[in-house]
């Protein structure tokens, strides 16, 4: 495996997963930069595997892979990777490939389009076109990093070449980090380095496609819809109906029979407007911005230019979409452009270089040391800049073979989760942390499980730990969702669930949402309202704070921030560096802040 970074160099360890190490030659990583045609046939042409990347402009991968005399660019309809989009992000995909192919075709090149498994499918090409290299971006998801495995190992025992063709990971390099081993573990340690943000790349000149080639008919979304729901990676359909079954729905049914709420209250009130021509909203549901690249990029331009005002009924589509989401403060940039960068329609980079070049704009090309002139453009670069940290972080975890347990990583709702799995029969058992905690705090208790006869997942959940800190609304509701979610998609069948503090209310709340996906309930240590029917606050996605909670919260976070240390040196007087890990849930504002003000308010 080749391990490819530009323009810059990234870094130079194994991208292997330490449970599947490859023993061939693949076991060693080049650092090949622009130098790959060193180790490949100069006259083979090359693959360009699209997965998550699905765009020309800013791509590292696509800059290498046009140097050699033909390019194949490629998407693979995977059921594995497509069964864990809901129906709008198929949409989305639908889109983006339209798109891309029409912008391939620009340059005189195409999109390959194959259903099935991507192993086979890439074999299958390799051997029909003599590929040499097959170019695809580096992953930190499990699920994602597993499927490269399997294609690296089909290529590794291809026996017609008289060198296996490689594969070569590239990443866009959104700092300029040259080793990710010294990738610091704490985000003030990191922001110490003040590392400036790496220019994107404009889109390359491809080499024509003059193959004789079957390229494949884009599918209607029906179709694609119908090629999901038969694979075997498919959800059963009762389970796939406890996934579409929210947890403040079921509620406000109970609620509802009990005659203390209606179902008509407008919380729960969806309103669709007529689609208009050039919307950038292009899927059926309206609720977030997708199509191409292009169309990503208007919709960013409208949005950073909310304080301005337009004419323009797109742009104006957009400042409403705004407003509605935006719950907290900067929470609507995610919300809307949170699919489209997940996709990689656009790049993280691209999205920060034109926030940047836009606010220099409005301050006659200078940056204020005092901070960003408008609250979206903060909420955009704050927001890429946060990704673009945990992938980092959690791509460190995936290339480290220490550790006592695997660290895999889980994407939630666009956020990256932490959990690990030991054991490979028995029942299933989910651990769930509390409040202050991440999974290490099982730590002593996995083997332990796992040895008597169990398997046992554990999970960090959002906001805590090196799981994602994302800009949202945190509530109980949307964590029991995520646990819901990790046991539907990860485990795959009923969980006996074990939660200590704030994680045995949510695991009680999966019971008793959910009930079908627990086999039993083990509460260590509980807190919180186990008994949704006698909670004294309404559950509600939009959670209003008076002044005097907001203030009481801030000084509580102040006091925290100065006392944390002692007050963990006493719960954990023999780990010396728990202080560190454990700060890192609660010096982020965005989950900080909830409990703060959780705190006042219920005192």
């Amino acid at each position: 495996m080749s391990l490819l970074s530009l323009p810059r160099s990234f870094f130079s360890l194994s991208l292997s997963s330490p449970s599947h190490a490859i023993t061939s030659r693949r076991n060693r990583c080049f650092s090949c930069s622009l130098s790959v045609s060193k180790t490949s046939n100069a006259t083979s042409p090359a693959i360009l595997w699209f997965k998550q990347d699905l765009r020309l402009d800013d791509h590292p991968g696509l800059l290498q892979a046009s140097k050699f005399p033909a390019l194949l660019p490629l998407y693979v309809l995977d059921h594995r990777i497509l069964s864990r989009y809901n129906d709008e992000k198929l949409e989305l995909v639908l889109f983006a490939l339209e798109d891309l192919r029409k912008s391939l075709k620009k340059q005189g090149s195409n999109l390959i389009i194959r259903f099935g498994n991507a192993e086979n499918v890439i074999k299958e090409l390799v051997l029909e076109v003599k590929a040499a290299n097959v170019f695809a971006e580096v992953e930190v998801e499990y699920h994602l990093r597993e499927i490269i495995h399997v294609v690296e190992e089909t290529l590794v025992r291809m026996p017609s070449f008289d060198r296996s063709p490689e594969i070569v990971l590239w990443q866009t390099p959104f700092y300029d980090i040259k080793n990710l081993k010294d990738f610091p573990a704490s985000y003030d340690e990191f922001e110490k380095l003040q590392l400036a943000v790496t220019s994107p790349l404009l889109p390359s000149r491809l080499p024509s496609a003059e193959m004789e080639l079957d390229w494949g008919l884009l599918p209607t979304l029906d179709n694609l819809k119908k090629f999901v729901n038969e694979s075997p990676s498919k959800l059963n359909e009762s389970w796939a109906l406890l996934k579409e079954m929210s947890s403040e729905t079921i509620l406000q049914k109970q609620l509802s029979k009990s005659g203390k709420v209606s179902l008509n209250n407008s919380n729960f009130k969806h309103t669709k407007r007529k689609r208009l021509d050039k919307s950038v909203f292009v899927t059926q549901k309206q609720n977030v911005v997708g199509g191409g690249t292009n169309s990503v990029f208007n919709a960013l331009a409208a949005y950073l230019r909310y304080l301005e005002g337009t004419a323009r009924d797109d742009w104006q589509e957009v400042h409403e979409k705004l407003r509605t989401a935006e719950i907290r403060d900067g929470a609507s940039f995610f919300a809307l452009f949170g699919p489209a960068l997940c996709l990689g329609i656009i790049s993280r980079r691209r999205v920060y270089y034109e926030s940047i070049k836009y606010e220099k704009e409005r301050n006659a090309g200078f940056l204020s040391p005092f901070g960003y002139s408008t609250a979206t453009v903060s909420a955009s670069a704050d927001t890429v800049c946060s990704m673009e940290w945990y992938w980092l972080l959690l791509l460190k975890s995936q290339l480290s073979d220490g550790g006592a347990y695997p660290i895999r990583i889980w994407r939630w709702n666009g956020y990256l989760i932490q959990y690990t799995v030991v054991g490979n029969r028995g029942p299933a058992v989910l651990l769930v942390h509390g409040f202050g905690a991440f999974l290490e705090h099982f730590r002593d208790n996995i083997s332990s499980i796992s040895n008597d006869g169990n398997r046992v997942w554990a999970v960090t959940v959002l906001g805590f730990g090196k799981s994602e800190k994302p800009n949202v609304v945190y509530t109980e509701l949307m964590w029991a969702e995520l646990v819901r979610d990790f046991i539907i998609e990860v485990v795959g069948e009923p969980v006996h669930l074990m939660g200590n503090s704030i994680g045995g209310y949510f695991v009680a709340l999966v019971a008793y949402f959910w009930p079908a996906l627990a086999q039993s309930v083990v509460l260590i240590n509980s807190a919180g309202d186990i008994i949704p029917a006698y909670t004294s606050p309404q559950f509600t996605k939009v959670r209003a704070t008076s002044g005097a909670t907001w203030l009481g919260a801030r000084l509580l976070l102040f006091y925290l921030r100065l006392a944390l240390g002692s007050i963990v040196k006493n719960c954990y007087p023999t780990v010396s560096d728990i202080y560190f890990r454990i700060w890192s849930c609660y010096s982020h504002p965005n989950v900080a802040s909830y409990f703060a003000a959780s705190c006042l308010a219920e005192n």
